[in-house]
């Protein structure tokens, strides 16, 4: 089985259909704060144009949940993106159904279409047959580029490209994000090994630990993902920090922690030593800083604290390798953002120094824009849930739905 890339086709004439995330944070005036998954999409729909091809793109935005409404709509998207590629964008207010076949049969060589919100549909994120076979009518070639969301199975992702049979690939962006998960994993980089795991999806990233055990020289945890195992580990008192219930995840920490005693490698996984806290879950002053094993109740650890950052740092400092999801404390506080924004400094300081960085997850990537740092690590993933996935050593369905 292989998959093609969009090198392995000539689009002149054709109707590629594009799979993009546009699904971009935004503010109040829908102005948008992080167009990083827009930008990383633009080579694939450059390539198409130049060689006169049609484009037709598709994504999702927001949670609709299967309802029409307005203010999830991507129209707000056409002004952003017909600057940004030097042409008018044009735009339906469907993804499916005759409009939209009959806007695409007007389409030119080299026009960019935009379609609605492919959640406005309920079948989207139901893996619909139907849906899926009436999304693949809106092209010839199937082109996959939305790395961030492959661990999807939605109907987008998985059932239309069965349609296309071996008219379909993944682009340019989809290309990178796979050569360079690979590239991490292959062995070729230097030790030691160091990777950052932080935020407060405890749940989600349990099993990650799992997995890099034995490829990893030092798992470094904080954030929300450091006080489950302050409190199994070590009998620490932890306060009100927990973020999720205690009793979901107390099996898997056990099953981890008996895992690294078994292959005498408790030295790998590290801790913060003392954190920020506060009463309230909110960018005040009232704060104190406390060995991490002993906040008060009705206190909250809120941030890494400085003798934990110098800790983090030193040992990011001898690492030839690093890979970074996660915050390590509530840093969309500016109060709270000083250990994040210190971490992401560090790592763009040592990849200066011929260390190879890997960061995902749109907090990551947000604290490296915050120090203006997003351009100077050796690869910043569009994925947050894909790379989580993928670092499970598992084919991610929106991949493996590309297979020929």
């Amino acid at each position: 089985m292989i998959i093609k890339n969009i090198n392995n086709f000539n689009f002149e004439n054709k109707i590629a259909l594009i799979r993009v995330d546009y699904n971009v944070p935004i503010n109040n005036n829908y102005e948008i704060i992080d167009d990083t998954r827009i930008q990383y999409s633009i080579p694939t729909i450059q390539k198409i144009i130049c060689e006169k091809g049609k484009v037709v793109l598709i994504s999702h935005f927001g949670r609709p949940k299967g309802k029409r409404l307005k203010n999830l709509s991507l129209k707000f998207l056409v002004p952003f993106l017909t600057k940004k590629f030097g042409i008018p964008v044009k735009f339906c207010d469907d993804c499916i159904g005759n409009n939209v076949i009959n806007k695409i049969k007007k389409l030119k060589s080299g026009d960019i279409l935009l379609l609605e919100n492919l959640r406005f549909y309920k079948e989207e994120e139901e893996e619909n047959y139907n849906f899926g076979q009436e999304l693949s009518k809106n092209g010839d070639i199937y082109v996959n580029d939305a790395f961030s969301v492959a661990h999807r199975n939605h109907s987008s992702i998985i059932t239309t490209p069965k349609f296309f049979l071996e008219k379909k690939c993944m682009g340019f962006l989809m290309k990178k994000e796979i050569e360079n998960f690979k590239k991490f994993f292959s062995g070729q980089h230097k030790k030691p090994i160091t990777v950052i795991l932080g935020g407060s999806k405890v749940s989600s990233k349990l099993n990650i630990i799992k997995s890099l055990i034995d490829f990893s020289n030092f798992i470094l945890i904080g954030g929300g993902m450091a006080y489950p195992f302050i409190k199994k580990k070590y009998g620490g008192k932890i306060g009100n920090s927990l973020t999720e219930k205690y009793s979901i995840i107390e099996n898997t920490l056990e099953e981890i922690l008996s895992e690294l005693n078994k292959k005498n490698k408790n030295n790998i996984l590290l801790f913060p030593k003392d954190v920020v806290i506060s009463k309230t879950f909110d960018n005040n002053k009232n704060t104190k800083i406390v060995p991490i094993h002993s906040i008060p109740n009705g206190w909250i650890g809120l941030d890494i604290g400085p003798k934990s950052i110098k800790y983090f740092c030193n040992i990011i400092e001898k690492s030839k390798t690093i890979l970074w999801n996660g915050p390590l404390g509530v840093f969309e506080f500016s109060n709270f953002s000083i250990g994040t924004k210190k971490i992401a400094k560090k790592i763009s300081e040592i990849t200066k120094n011929g260390a190879y960085s890997l960061v995902g997850g749109g907090d990551s990537i947000a604290a490296l824009k915050m120090e203006k740092c997003e351009k100077k690590v050796s690869y910043l993933s569009t994925g947050g849930g894909s790379m989580l996935e993928i670092l499970k050593n598992k084919v991610l369905p929106g991949i493996k739905s590309l297979y020929i």
